[in-house]
């Protein structure tokens, strides 16, 4: 399993989701929230967990 941190804006963040969950080579376990970058009102971050589809370690 990882978890992968997206930063950026959140269009972005939303559009990477997407690509996750579309690659067949990964199953998605959990997507977090959209939560602010410390105080920046521009930049976002979230957090993805994902497997390997296959189910190998």
């Amino acid at each position: 399993m990882l978890k992968i941190r997206l930063m950026g804006k959140t269009n972005d963040i939303k559009w990477y989701r997407k690509i996750l969950d579309r690659d067949k080579r990964v199953r998605v376990t959990e997507h977090s929230e959209i939560l602010p970058l410390g105080n920046s009102r521009r930049f976002f971050r979230g957090y993805s967990q994902v497997e390997r589809a296959d189910g190998k370690p």
